[in-house]
């Protein structure tokens, strides 16, 4: 009924709030499925992990930029959004009052996703304590390797893949 991917997505962003994990996993599947629809509604939710991630990292304007790129789409989607399990008007309310959050910069808090189908929020939950997390505990602020994951990963694959590109246009 629901994407594996995306109550992957769910859990890591209720359960351990690993954002950058949550935009692995739905970019991952995002480019297998529907590649090149920008528009698509797995853009709108990694884009919502990411600025949760920048957020949490006190970068206001990065946070702001994305969560309205994501609000864009789901604004957009209104059936695919309540297909996936979501109550939509407690959803965009939800994200207008975290976009003010952010506008004010206020503190970053734990986002919780209105999910209002109880097969998706059992399979979540169910899934989250099987991975040892705690379903809807807020982030910890204090732990680096989450806060600041995006810094400790490594990039070779990454430099690597940029750099053949470079060297492919100047052979052009």
């Amino acid at each position: 009924m629901y994407p594996k991917e995306f109550i992957e997505y769910m859990v890591h962003f209720h359960g351990d709030r690993d954002y950058f994990e949550c935009h692995e996993i739905l970019e991952e599947y995002w480019k297998r499925i529907d590649p090149a629809n920008k528009e698509s509604i797995w853009v709108g939710f990694i884009q919502l992990a990411v600025a949760n991630y920048h957020h949490r990292r006190l970068n206001f304007t990065g946070a702001k930029r994305t969560l309205e790129k994501a609000g864009s789409i789901f604004k957009n989607q209104h059936e695919t959004v309540t297909q996936l399990g979501l109550d939509y008007k407690v959803f965009m309310e939800d994200l207008t009052n975290r976009l003010a959050v952010i506008e004010n910069k206020a503190p970053y808090s734990s986002m919780v996703l209105p999910i209002c189908n109880p097969i998706l929020l059992n399979k979540c939950i169910d899934l989250c304590k099987r991975k040892g997390f705690d379903w809807g505990k807020p982030s910890n602020l204090t732990n680096a390797t989450l806060v600041h994951r995006h810094k400790l990963r490594d990039r070779s694959d990454v430099i690597l893949e940029r750099d053949l590109a470079k060297n492919r246009k100047r052979q052009r």
